[in-house]
């Protein structure tokens, strides 16, 4: 499919790669959110009677693999080749960039959180439940608040005015924790 791409784009043509770039990204994403939903239900269902758990953990640890191996490794590779790509094809003015040295910065901790996430995976396949349901819910905000922050820098590049942008992250933040709390309390409910 790459190469089926490359020979009807352009491969030095900014705005095709630019697009793959977004495109995978968006993946990776989505791939990160619903990994951790996934370790969520996997660890709840924890709780059920020994056969249920039995069925419920091998679907999750099944279902886990193919999202993790088929979707959201992947697109985090191409996410890193197509933005490598776009700074390649123009290093004076990217690498010049302080919002763009910030935005490789919450590149290389969502890295990170990716292979973090990847040991979480790996420890649930070997029933080393390590996490509760709730720690799980705010460790998906993470990815959330790198998102923000990251969309943030690129769309405002040197016009955002960094108190507002770190006033403005940590509101997401808290934002985030107090709706996490309500959704905790409804659940009780």
């Amino acid at each position: 499919m790459f190469f089926a791409l490359c020979s009807i784009f352009d491969p030095m043509d900014f705005n095709v790669v630019k697009a793959l770039h977004i495109i995978f990204v968006v993946s990776w994403f989505a791939g990160l959110f619903y990994m951790v939903r996934l370790f969520i239900y996997h660890t709840e269902a924890q709780q059920r009677v020994e056969v249920e758990r039995r069925i419920l953990s091998e679907q999750f640890e099944l279902m886990e693999k193919k999202l993790w191996w088929i979707i959201t490794t992947p697109a985090m590779v191409l996410t890193v080749v197509f933005g490598t790509w776009m700074i390649l094809l123009n290093p004076n003015y990217y690498l010049s960039q302080g919002w763009m040295h910030l935005k490789l910065g919450f590149v290389v901790v969502l890295l990170v959180y990716h292979f973090l996430c990847q040991k979480i995976m790996n420890d649930l396949r070997k029933g080393q439940f390590n996490w509760r349901s709730n720690g799980l819910r705010i460790w998906n905000e993470v990815a959330t608040l790198i998102l923000v922050a990251v969309v943030f820098l690129v769309v405002m590049k040197d016009s955002l005015n960094w108190i507002k942008g770190t006033v403005g992250f940590f509101a997401v933040a808290i934002g985030l924790m107090i709706g996490i709390k309500i959704y905790k309390r409804l659940r009780k409910m």
